[in-house]
């Protein structure tokens, strides 16, 4: 006797034989004579469903059964419905109609089953020739178990738990539906309304039904089901619902026909979803094309209107003006550029996301419009910081020029002034140099006495004294002016005009001079009689005169300082001056004595004194004022000199300030850096953990910014007084903002490359292990620590994972990984190749194949198709981007799918 056959893959419990109860059919240590019971109900309905089920294959060959039992009995139509539903052909029927040749053929049919994979239980031929109804009900189950309901598996399940699962899913949306078995879950009928309607919306009104009337439900489906779909009716409406619990093989059969009834449509529905993810992929890529095209297009534009802003260097003629300049750049700094810096680093993100994106999905790389490369953007913002640096270089310099143009102006016009001055000494004419020019011109000496005329000589001559002294003012002052010409002032006529009128006046002068001494030498001989004492006081007088205006002249002079030191070195000079005017003074009384005594010479002989020396217009009241003057002068200078030390003071506080934040935020920032470097190269935990770490890194970064802002006002006030040096400090701002930046750009890409590997590792399906080993193989072989190996060390690291590589093999993997033959293997480089050596992905072909699904085999779609079967924007996004179908036999309108497929991989040009 042979057994009860069971389909190979079922799972315990899942055996064909009727009996039993519940969701399982047999318990492995239950007796074979219990199995044999069978409930009367489920034996009717089982009757019932196989005959139907048997009937609805054997009607294909012209045939049918009436009695499941006795139908079977001679094996001819058992072995007749094997061959309708496999398809196959059995071996040649016995002939005879005796029961040998009954058995014969019926174990021709048994081992047919058996060479399917299925095992055979407690049944044998003996009982289906008998008419064995229990046997010959568990023999059809069987059957319907191997061929209608065995190769159904949805998310690898089994088939009875596949078959379940495809019914919840398809009636999930359904209210009063809740599918949990195959027994008590379809008494209302509903289950299987829901299932029609889901497939079929057009035959079911769902709305209408009502779960308190089960057998109307029932028939509704089972009357559909036959007229429309093709599916007999293989059960009782009233057995079900008046059985507590249906036979759950009964249920199991009919619900299988639904199954394989919208086998197609499924089939169209997997077709349909694999297509619309691979059209939302593309959509997706090709918005973020779209995205990183607007975003560097408008980069590029600010950095087209900024550079020539940056290249303008046309000066400004006042210090003001300049400094208006300085300001604007400034916030061209502190405002302007930091978001630009961050849309630069964005930019980079997005590119490297984007072509991530692509390799992963197997789609060309991205090429981005002429000129708005990822290396155009950057040659773009180096030669934007170049200009930047240069308009920085001349705004600095300029300003120092206009800084230095005014004190030479300044002291220009003092020194002028003190001249002109002086020039006009000797006459109350309002002209420019009357004074001396009309002495000068003076014939006094003419109706003179010889005294007379000797002291207009000695007078002369102290004049001579007075104007050589002041031929160092005069070279000084065009020196000035020389200057200020080279230094490009921009009232340089003025001061030209200036300093050419007092020149020709100073030749004029010496013109003059010359000529006055030769008339008084002239006269000279003629006369004898000259006052000693007048001339010794001219000749004190007229030196002692010079210093006090020379002292008058360095007390009022202004200076440049841009240290404590040059101030202290004033003060200095200022105090040892201060030390001379004891000495100073005690000239004074002697010069003063000499005028007593020319008083008390006349005063002892009885001489009638001139009012004024021959030899020198200087008074006693003149040294007098002068002296006073230079008294006023110096406690104002001490005062003046200070406030510069305090002034300058503050600039010391302002560097050592400054000096002690950027010597704290210079290593703070380059340790950052290093540490962010160590952080990408390491392999501690997973992706998860090592983003974890470096978002705590970047909060702390971020966190890190008021100590920049802090330095930037620091930096502000030092430019703000002037002040352009620092020897506290090698680190100026521009350090600090070139290693934040660089900071921020660093931790920015290596939470991007950890992104780029999450990325990955979704979208290959790789597990932490897997890239772990990765990273680390490759960390082994990065010899240089530069995140790149060599093509050697890229042999050597294959080698050590197991690859055995000749050289052709090699070098077409080199191909894939340094596709620009570069001469380095990046690390996304050697994930993407490994990634593809360990997972796969959607193809063409595969994408070629969902759509012929869709287009009904053919080798073209319409768009009539495509708007039935995906959704509405993913289906007019097929329908602008198909080409017309050029094959023969197509309708009009008909649309190549299959150049589609390929242009998507990049495989063909749209």
């Amino acid at each position: 006797m042979m057994m009860v056959m069971q389909p190979e893959g079922l799972g315990a419990g899942e055996g064909p034989f009727v009996g039993g109860g519940g969701g399982e059919y047999m318990e492995q240590e239950e007796d074979w004579d219990r199995d044999l019971l069978l409930d009367p109900a489920w034996e009717k309905q089982q009757r019932k469903t196989f005959t139907a089920w048997c009937n609805s294959h054997l009607r294909k060959a012209g045939t049918q059964i009436e009695n499941i039992e006795e139908d079977f009995r001679n094996g001819l139509k058992l072995m007749l419905l094997l061959e309708v539903i496999s398809g196959e052909r059995l071996p040649r029927p016995d002939k005879g109609k005796m029961r040998f040749h009954k058995i014969a053929n019926v174990n021709k049919a048994l081992d047919f089953i058996a060479s399917k994979g299925v095992k055979l239980v407690s049944i044998g031929a003996e009982e289906i020739v008998d008419g064995n109804l229990k046997m010959t009900l568990g023999m059809i189950w069987t059957i319907i178990l191997r061929f209608a309901i065995q190769d159904i598996s949805v998310e690898e399940t089994s088939a009875k738990e596949g078959l379940l699962l495809w019914c919840q899913r398809k009636t999930a949306p359904y209210r009063n539906v809740n599918v949990q078995n195959f027994h008590t879950s379809w008494k209302d009928g509903l289950a299987l309304c829901a299932l029609i309607h889901r497939h079929r919306p057009d035959l079911i009104d769902y709305a209408k039904l009502r779960k308190d009337d089960p057998i109307g439900n029932l028939n509704t489906a089972f009357e559909v089901a036959e007229k429309y779909l093709d599916i007999p009716k293989m059960l009782d409406a009233e057995d079900i619902v008046n059985t507590p619990k249906p036979d759950e093989k009964a249920i199991m059969t009919y619900v299988s026909c639904f199954y394989h009834a919208f086998a197609g449509a499924e089939q169209a529905e997997t077709a349909a979803n694999r297509i619309c993810k691979v059209l939302a992929v593309n959509q997706e890529n090709e918005k973020l094309m779209e995205e990183y095209e607007k975003l560097a297009s408008e980069l590029l534009e600010w950095i087209r209107r900024t550079v020539p802003w940056l290249e303008n260097r046309v000066g400004e003629p006042s210090m003001s003006a300049m400094q208006r300049k300085l300001e604007d750049f400034r916030d061209y700094r502190r405002l302007h550029k930091p978001p630009r810096v961050q849309e630069k680093c964005q930019l980079e993100i997005n590119f490297n996301t984007l072509q991530t994106k692509l390799r992963l999905s197997h789609r060309p790389a991205f090429m981005p419009s002429e000129g708005k490369l990822v290396s155009d953007i950057a040659n773009a913002w180096r030669g934007l910081e170049q200009v930047e640096k240069g308009y920085e270089d001349w705004l600095l310099s300029e300003i120092r020029r206009l800084q230095r143009l005014q004190h030479l102006a300044e002291k220009f016009q003092q020194k002028a002034s003190l001249h002109e001055a002086w020039t006009r000494a000797e006459s109350s004419l309002a002209s420019l140099g009357a004074g001396k020019e009309d002495m000068l011109n003076q014939r006094d000496y003419e109706s003179a006495s010889l005294q007379e005329v000797r002291a207009l000589l000695r007078r002369h001559e102290a004049f001579e004294s007075d104007l050589a002294a002041h031929q160092d003012r005069v070279e000084h002052i065009a020196a000035l002016a020389q200057e200020l010409n080279e230094l490009d002032y921009h009232e340089a006529a003025s001061v030209n005009s200036r300093c050419q009128a007092i020149c020709d006046q100073w030749d004029n002068l010496g013109t003059l001079t010359q000529k006055r001494r030769d008339a008084l030498e002239r006269m000279e001989k003629l006369l004898e009689t000259i006052d000693q004492l007048q001339l010794e006081f001219a000749r004190r007088a007229a030196p002692f005169n010079n210093w006090l205006d020379g002292a008058v002249e360095d007390l009022q002079d202004v200076w440049l300082v841009h240290s404590v030191e040059e101030t202290q070195s004033l003060l200095t000079a200022h105090e040892q001056f201060k030390a001379t005017l004891p000495e100073a003074d005690r000239e004074r009384g002697a010069i003063l004595g000499i005028q007593g005594e020319i008083q008390k010479i006349c005063q002892t002989y009885g001489l009638r004194p001139k009012s004024t020396n021959p030899y020198i217009t200087l008074s006693p009241q003149d040294i007098n004022n002068k002296w006073d003057m230079v008294r006023k002068l110096v406690p104002s200078r001490d005062q003046t000199l200070q406030e510069e030390l305090a002034r300058q003071q503050v600039n010391e506080r302002l560097r050592r300030q400054f000096a002690a934040q950027a010597n704290a935020v210079g290593p703070w920032i380059q340790a950052k850096v290093e540490e962010v470097g160590r952080l990408a190269a390491g392999l501690a935990g997973s992706l998860e953990e090592q983003m974890a770490g470096l978002r705590q890194q970047e909060q702390n970064i971020i966190n890190y910014k008021s100590n920049i802002d802090r330095l930037e006002g620091d930096h502000q006030l030092l430019q703000e007084s002037l002040v352009f040096d620092n020897k506290h400090t090698v680190y100026s701002m521009e350090h600090i903002r070139v290693g934040w930046e660089q900071l921020l750009t660093s931790i920015a890409r290596t939470i991007n490359e950890v992104e780029n590997q999450v990325l990955t590792r979704d979208a290959k399906g790789l597990s932490q292990e897997q890239l772990n080993e990765f990273r680390a193989s490759f960390n082994h072989f990065d010899r240089k620590r530069n995140g790149m190996m060599e093509p050697d060390d890229f042999r050597a690291c294959l080698i050590s994972m197991g690859y055995d590589l000749g050289e052709v093999e090699f070098a077409r993997i080199m191909t894939m990984v340094d596709p620009n033959a570069a001469g380095v293997v990046t690390f996304q480089a050697f994930i993407d190749f490994m990634t593809r050596e360990t997972a796969e992905t959607d193809t063409a072909e595969q994408v070629v194949a969902s759509f012929k699904i869709l287009a009904g085999d053919k080798n073209y779609i319409t768009p009539e198709e495509l708007r039935r079967e995906l959704p509405a924007e993913q289906a007019e996004y097929c329908i602008r981007r198909m080409v017309p179908y050029k094959g023969t036999g197509a309708p009009a309108g008909a649309l190549d799918y299959v150049a589609f497929s390929s242009a998507l991989y990049g495989e063909s040009d749209l």
